[in-house]
Formats: structure tokens, C-alpha cells, sequence
């Protein structure tokens, strides 16, 4: 049994730092880096596999060649979750994203963007805006077009271990000095509502999305707060973050053992603290993991089992 080690695609952004370098000690591009796609097979950036029989792939050639043995059954043409981290070191932009059949309709993308956040750090007093207060689209159209801002946006405290799940439709953007784990569709579609007013490298504002955002963004707002669902065994904490149509997450806390099982589906696992191994179900297979590793766990790989003090975030799709 082989499980994937990928490695991830990063991005400069506006609004990045160099926290991807410190924190997780990635080889990162000069200059304010704001996104690791740690499990991508988008187009925009994808994870490469290092290891096994299909070392040198990318993951969406992976997606293409293997599916049903590595992956499973599945609907979806495209790999259908992508997973990143984020380093804010200063605000996003306000901004939304479509559902599937609207990124369909407007961008004739395979999927919208429904996403979830775990908060790996933030700084004292750090906030993220997450909905809107107008009650119809016209209110919303003219909150946006007068810039009533401080009326119109939600905003919310947020501290290292907060868990947030983000529906397509909602209005949102991660304030500065937060780190985050992100899993997402399989979508870089995103709609900027308001930008802060500030100016790329040449000195031009960015684009705004103002017609799409209003059409996309639920109205009245339907943010609701998700709380996860925990048990524990003698060595870990296992907690189901959020279970949706688009996918499920789970954060195993270990210091010890735990086993994850993949009968059917495959799962992707990010490690966020600590460090530790993966052995197979007979003991022959050892891999190391630690802080800022990504992996894919391939469908029917019996019983993987881990050991150490570590802490993971392991996604999939029901």
C-alpha cells in the first residue's frame, strides 16, 4: 500500500506574506506568496506526486489515467476538491463565489465554490467578514453602489482552532495576520465586490465583479455557524467538521495511534501540526509525515495506520 506525497504549487498574491516559508519551511517564489495549493489538479496550479509507481504526475494526469483504481466511482469529469493554505498578511479582497450551475452558466467551469475554513493561527483580535446584512438584491445593489460598507458586511472574531464553513453565495474575505487551511471545490472563480481601493505592482486597481457578485450572493444572507462533531478514543481526537454534498472533513488530534480506513473512496490528508508515520496494515510501508505535508490515500488501502504526536486535517468526498 503506497500513499502520495504531492507537492504543492504556490502562488504570489497581493495580499500574502512569507509565513509559508517560516511556519511550514516550503521552498517558496520571492516576494508576498499568499496561497500553497498543497492537493490541486486545477488547471491554475497543480500538485505533482513524489513518490510510488506514478512519481512525476500531476494529479489531474493521475485523475485521467487512474481513476477508478486510485479513486473510485465518480460522476465528476474533473478531480473535484482542492486544498490549500492561505497566508493573509493583509486583507482579501470582499468577495463571492458562484454555485456549480452558476459557474456553469457564467464561466463554463465544472464547479462552483463551496469551501471551509481551520484556523491554523491568527493574531490577537483578527476578523474575518462573512455575510451581509441587506435583505433583498436591490439593498444589496445599492449598499454596493454607494459603498456603505461598514452597514452592509458581517464580521466576526476569529482565533487559532475556529472551524468555518463557507457556502457558494456568501459574501466573505479573510482579514489580515490569519493562516488557514482551506478545502474547496475544485474552482478558482472568484467574484471581488470591493478591493480596499488598493493598487497592484503596476499601479492599477483591481477588477471588481460588481453584476456577477449580485447575481451569485444569497439574499438575505444564509451564513450559518456549523459546529463540529467530536469522540474520543484513548490517543486521539476524531472530530467531522462539516458533511455536505460537495465534501466531508474530519481532524484527527493524535498522540499515539489512530487508523483511517478508505474502503471506497479515496481521502486527502494535510498535516497541520506535528509529526509522525504512516505505516500499512502489515508493518512493511513506512512514511514519514510532518507539518505541511500533503497526501492522497488512494481507495481500498486496507487499514492505514498512524503514529505520533500529530494533527491532521482529512478530507474527502461522500
Amino acid at each position: 500500500m503506497t500513499i502520495y506525497k504531492l507537492k504543492p504549487h504556490f502562488q504570489n498574491k497581493i495580499w500574502g506574506g512569507r509565513k509559508l516559508e517560516t511556519v511550514f519551511q516550503y521552498d517558496i517564489p520571492a516576494g508576498p506568496v499568499g496561497e500553497c495549493w498543497g492537493i490541486s489538479a486545477h488547471k491554475n496550479g497543480e500538485s505533482i506526486i513524489e513518490n510510488g509507481p506514478f512519481k512525476g504526475m500531476t494529479l489531474s494526469e493521475l485523475w485521467e489515467q487512474n481513476k477508478l483504481e486510485v479513486f473510485g466511482e465518480y460522476p465528476h469529469e474533473s478531480f473535484p476538491l482542492l486544498v490549500k493554505i492561505l497566508d493573509a498578511d493583509s486583507d482579501l479582497s470582499v468577495q463571492v463565489h458562484p454555485d456549480n450551475h452558476e459557474a456553469k452558466e457564467l464561466e463554463g467551469e465544472p464547479f462552483g465554490k463551496t469551501e471551509c475554513w481551520y484556523v491554523l493561527d491568527a493574531k490577537p483580535g483578527a476578523e474575518l467578514i462573512i455575510g451581509h446584512n441587506a435583505k433583498s438584491k436591490e439593498e444589496l445593489t445599492t449598499e454596493i453602489q454607494k459603498g456603505n460598507w461598514k452597514s452592509l458586511l458581517r464580521k466576526r472574531k476569529v482565533k487559532k482552532g475556529d472551524f468555518i464553513f463557507i457556502e457558494s453565495g456568501t459574501l466573505h474575505a479573510i482579514g489580515s495576520g490569519i493562516l488557514l487551511l482551506e478545502i474547496q471545490q475544485s474552482s478558482d472563480t472568484t467574484y471581488r465586490v470591493y478591493d480596499f481601493d488598493r493598487r497592484d505592482q503596476n499601479g492599477h486597481l483591481r477588477e471588481l465583479h460588481h453584476e456577477k457578485a449580485i447575481r451569485v450572493t444569497n439574499t438575505p444572507d444564509q451564513f450559518l455557524e456549523k459546529k463540529p462533531e467530536s469522540r474520543r478514543t484513548d490517543e486521539a481526537i476524531i472530530s467531522q467538521m462539516i458533511s455536505t454534498k460537495e465534501f466531508s472533513v474530519w481532524l484527527y488530534q493524535v498522540d499515539g495511534k489512530v487508523n483511517l480506513k478508505t474502503p471506497d473512496r479515496f481521502k486527502l490528508l494535510s498535516v497541520t501540526e506535528g509529526q509522525g508515520k504512516v505505516l500499512s496494515a502489515d508493518g512493511g510501508n513506512i512514511t514519514e509525515l510532518k507539518k505541511g505535508d500533503h497526501y492522497l490515500v488512494p481507495r481500498h488501502s486496507e487499514e492505514v495506520v498512524i503514529l505520533g504526536k500529530v494533527e491532521f486535517v482529512v478530507s474527502g468526498v461522500e
